[in-house]
């Protein structure tokens, strides 16, 4: 998918003007603000696809202005920073990234990010369209999340994970098969990442996410959708 309109927010001009040519030489369409007061205007203006956000930033932060696009929309959002520790990585998906790379990295890593970013779960069969149990209701064909009387909002990465384990069921998936099934084939290690998504999923649509009864943990292995009959 190279027609996606990418907005790069970073206060280091050279950043942006390398991001900028590596990014137009792969056909993409490109638009670049200092910070994420600019970032949140031109989202509210302009339609963007995916959105590549440095996290230090003078005014506000890359991750405040993370939590404020994602309060309002399900755009996909890739961090960057130049701290590699594990905490940082997981703040940054819980603010509500999809995924997180760190300075300095090369043009062929941050386009594959950008093309697991944008990569989309195919569909499923027909007679999955919509699964029912207790009272969830997930719609895969207009990607909607539905608990009890309130829709559940989830982010990209956050539906394809729970569309692959629904997909799925009752068996124990590993965490690189997951990993490489929803993110992509150059993915396989970030196990903090599922971590952060199935926690948010099971805020989002378990009735007791500290006891979980459809996303469970099978220790050193990975995680299993339990589908109730």
């Amino acid at each position: 998918m190279t027609s996606a309109r990418i907005l790069i927010v970073d206060d280091d001009p050279q950043i942006r003007r390398v991001l900028r040519t590596a990014l137009v030489a792969q056909g993409y369409e490109v638009a670049d603000t200092r910070n994420g007061e600019e970032a949140l205007e031109k989202l509210r203006d302009e339609k963007i696809d995916l959105v590549i956000l440095d996290v230090n930033m003078p005014g506000m932060s890359g991750m405040e202005t993370c939590r404020e696009i994602r309060s309002t929309s399900d755009i996909p959002i890739i961090m960057l920073t130049v701290r590699d520790a594990e905490p940082d990585k997981v703040e940054a998906l819980d603010a509500g990234a999809d995924d997180y790379i760190t300075k300095p990295f090369g043009s062929p890593e941050l386009l594959a990010r950008i093309r697991a970013a944008l990569r989309r779960m195919p569909h499923l069969s027909s007679d999955m369209q919509i699964v029912r149990f207790d009272d969830v209701e997930i719609n895969f064909n207009t990607r909607r999340v539905v608990v009890g009387e309130r829709e559940a909002r989830l982010t990209p990465k956050e539906f394809d994970l729970l569309q692959y384990l629904v997909a799925h069921p009752n068996i124990p998936i590993p965490h690189a098969k997951l990993l490489q099934s929803v993110w992509g084939p150059d993915y396989g290690d970030e196990v903090e990442y599922l971590r952060v998504f199935i926690n948010q999923l099971r805020k989002k649509i378990e009735k007791n996410p500290s006891s979980p009864k459809y996303l469970i943990t099978e220790p050193w292995v990975g995680y299993r959708f339990c589908l109730p009959s």
